[in-house]
């Protein structure tokens, strides 16, 4: 692809930097200047002189993309030893006669100059020069410079791109120089679908319009129609003319391609509104590698002309961009995949079937009894030095010059783990400070603080990346078929029995290179390479396997349970040890003695009728029952939440006694919740209500724990509500969709009509309006729209 860059961003190539030839331009002040210009003369088109305008002409040949206005001077008199004069960038129009002048704001001096075909550059030369010996022309020089003007100078100004705000947004990959340079287009109403609609429009003005002709002249930087394969019409940008030949850029798609001049015509005003749709972005977690080929073959190779979802991380002229493929089953991180190209092939291990290994290391067990396994190798080793040479390197730099500032999902970095540094890669981002990381080289995954994480020091960065991770994800070979997930028993057994033991030995069995698992068995030291002896038979044939058909303890709804030595997969894991901010009072306390199931939080204050009050519908089942939330406490809510997936993620699992109507801490999702238990189901799964959020949601026992007094103190959050204005009836399906899609995850002003309390926080209700107040000077009341569009749809009719 040609290096024309103009229609994305509109930032031509330039000897140096903006900055410093802005600044040289300023500072140009100590040569003399030009003799060829005529400083006692007014200053006009026609004062300067050819050979002025010949040594500009000849700057701007060289750069066909165009150059800045203000970049000009110091070009100039490094070319000719001589000082511009700056009144000329006050007036661009003085050299209008020889270049085209592409205004790109309101700023006089923000400019971009391209040079103009020679035909038309002689031709306007030889009217100056005519004017320069005969003043008695001026009035038809001054004639023919508008004609001029008017011939060859377009000023189209086109919208500049909007970048897409946060939610479903997906892009196509064009082509790509480098990860910081990756052409794309917006896919979505605005942008592709508004870019297809132009292009029919196109099609039918240009095909249909009989005094549509070839455009009479042409010059570098005019934006253009051009007729394209397939009887399509396309939006263009000139770069270069070549006989009957031109060079475009085709500003929506981003290529060029050489077309017949016969083939471009004038771009006609309805279609320069829409902004270029051809954009630029950067790929995040790539920046330092950005120029590698391997690195740029691999994304290449994973990208171009396919579509992708995107996470906006930084928006800017070029944005800084995580991709997704999402075609699959599982979503797939584009950007941490192609960073394994850098992988150095040398240092990678390949379990081989049928071989014994020595001296392995058991790193971490799974709630489906999959573990990770470190064999010693080459790439182990480079590993231990690496992270030696940061240990030391860090012992005299202050590490928080290398605090993490934009975590993103498959960022790799470090992190402080018993004392040493570890490589860890994130995974699942909970709030602005608490994330999931899984570390490399042991396979654990915890949960842990954004403070905590430290960026790779740049010059140690590529060795880093290079070492492919040495955890090696395993199973035990010939355990009971279709086991799926391990009982509780059965993952606590082999975790105590391999975790934190030296050194095992294991022979491979087979490969599973789609799940990329290997079959193993393994052996303690001291019964190598006896089969009957094996951890695998060790285990098949213990008593661990007698809720397989049912993983969950049987629950009696009339009484207490115990979830004794129920583990999650988090429970299972090696957690990274760590005190917790001093904001969490009771975290270094035992759950069972920082809870009292009798503490309940202060209600929340309730408004009285005819009070306003900010709020958020966080639940809609129907006008008669939706939840809210007080707008101003749901920062409180949001650290809250945060502080509790750190503890929890964190805190040692203790067996919990369950009871009706007592309060929890339960995960659901990825998220820890406050909650009260609603029921007890015979399976192992409990009803719960949440208490902040207004759902019933159902989940098993071992996903839950103690509720601290540390997350008492803020009053629980939901707030029972009904639509004030509208008959009270039996809502149908229909109407409650639509109600739902109306207000549901959205905030309004409530005006309360009616409060009916309750000793329970959670049985308490309103009767309110909801006013949507988002749009200017337009206050939508909600009660009116179901009033007029809704009840249709009720059974009551």
């Amino acid at each position: 692809m040609d290096g024309f860059i103009y229609p994305a961003k509109k930032i031509p190539p330039v000897p140096k930097s903006d900055t410093e030839q802005e600044k040289a331009s300023q500072n140009v002040t100590s040569s003399k200047a030009d003799p060829l210009l005529k400083p006692n003369m007014e200053t006009t088109p026609a004062s300067l002189s050819s050979d002025f305008k010949a040594k500009v002409v000849s700057i701007l040949l060289k750069y066909s993309n165009g150059l800045w206005a203000h970049a000009l001077p110091k070009v100039y008199q490094d070319a000719y030893q001589v000082k511009f004069p700056e009144d000329i960038l006050n007036n661009l129009e003085l050299l209008s006669d020889v270049c085209v002048v592409d205004y790109v704001s309101e700023v006089p001096r923000k400019a971009i100059l391209y040079a103009k075909p020679q035909r038309c550059i002689d031709e306007n030369l030889n009217v100056t020069e005519k004017v320069n010996r005969h003043d008695g022309v001026k009035a038809t020089a001054e004639q023919q410079y508008e004609e001029s003007k008017d011939q060859y100078l377009e000023n189209i100004t086109v919208p500049s791109l909007i970048i897409p705000s946060e939610g479903s947004v997906s892009i196509m990959v064009l082509e790509l120089k480098n990860t910081n340079e990756v052409l794309i287009r917006y896919v979505g109403k605005d942008y592709s679908s508004a870019q297809e609609q132009m292009e029919d429009e196109m099609k039918a003005y240009y095909s249909q319009n009989s005094t549509v002709s070839p455009a009479q002249s042409l010059s570098v930087g005019q934006l253009v129609a051009v007729h394209a394969e397939e009887d399509a019409w396309l939006r263009a940008r000139i770069i270069s003319l070549e006989d009957n030949r031109v060079k475009v850029y085709y500003v929506d798609h981003g290529f060029t391609e050489y077309v017949e001049s016969t083939s471009v015509c004038r771009l006609q005003k309805q279609f320069q509104s829409l902004p270029f749709q051809a954009a630029k972005c950067k790929l995040a977690g790539l920046e330092a590698f950005c120029d590698d080929p391997v690195l740029v073959k691999a994304v290449e190779s994973q990208t171009c002309y396919k579509i992708f979802a995107v996470e906006i991380l930084e928006k800017s002229d070029t944005p800084l961009l995580v991709l997704y493929d999402t075609s699959g089953e599982d979503d797939i991180n584009i950007n941490a995949s192609c960073l394994k190209a850098l992988y150095d092939k040398s240092l990678e291990l390949h379990l081989q079937v049928d071989t014994l290994y020595t001296n392995v290391r058991v790193t971490s067990v799974s709630s489906d009894g999959s573990l990770y396994c470190q064999v010693p190798s080459k790439g182990l080793s480079r590993l231990s030095e690496i992270l030696q040479q940061l240990e030391d390197y860090f012992l005299y730099k202050q590490t928080s010059e290398f605090n993490v500032l934009v975590p993103f999902c498959g960022k790799i970095c470090l992190f402080p783990s018993k004392g040493k540094w570890a490589r860890v890669e994130i995974k699942i981002i909970h709030t602005r400070r608490a994330l999931d990381v899984q570390f490399m080289d042991s396979g654990t995954v915890a949960t842990v603080k954004v403070s905590e994480l430290k960026e790779i020091p740049p010059q140690f960065l590529r060795e880093v990346i290079a070492i492919p991770p040495q955890a090696l994800k395993c199973c035990l070979a010939d355990l009971p078929p279709n086991t799926g997930m391990w009982t509780p028993d059965a993952v606590l057994w082999l975790r105590d029995v391999v975790i934190n033991c030296p050194e095992f030995s294991m022979k491979v069995i087979k490969q599973d290179a789609s799940k990329g698992i290997a079959h193993i068995y393994l052996f303690a030291p001291e019964n190598f390479p006896d089969m009957d002896h094996s951890i695998n038979r060790q285990i098949k044939n213990a008593d661990l396997w007698k809720h397989q058909k049912d993983v969950f303890l049987s629950v009696t709804p009339s009484g207490p349970v115990s979830t004794k030595a129920m583990g999650d997969a988090v429970s299972v894991l090696q957690l990274p040890s760590g005190k917790l901010e001093k904001s969490l009072p009771d975290a270094g306390r035992e759950p069972s003695s920082a809870v009292s199931n009798t503490d309940m939080p202060p209600p929340l204050p309730l408004p009285k009728p005819g009070d306003l009050m900010d709020i958020y519908v966080s639940v809609a089942c129907h006008p008669g029952h939706f939840i809210v939330q007080p707008w101003n406490e749901l920062n409180n809510l949001y650290a809250l939440m945060e502080e509790m997936i750190l503890y929890y993620s964190r805190a040692e699992e203790k067996p919990v006694t369950i009871e009706k109507n007592k309060l929890y801490a339960a995960k659901i999702g990825d998220e820890w919740y406050r909650v009260i238990i609603k029921g007890i189901l015979r399976n192992g799964f409990l009803s719960v209500y949440e208490l902040d959020y207004g759902k019933h949601e159902f989940v098993s026992i071992q996903k839950v724990q103690p509720l601290l007094d540390t997350f008492r103190r803020l009053p629980f959050q939901a707030i029972t509500a009904q639509l004030a204005g509208v008959k009270n009836q039996q809502w149908s399906e229909e109407a409650s969709i639509v109600f739902r899609n109306l207000v549901e995850k959205k905030p309004f002003v409530a005006q309360i009509q009616a409060v009916n309390d309750s000793t329970n926080s959670w049985d308490r209700k309103i009767v309110t309006f909801l006013v949507d107040t988002s749009l200017p000077h337009i206050d939508t009341w909600i009660h009116d729209f179901v009033s007029q569009s809704l009840v249709e749809f009720s059974k009551g009719d």
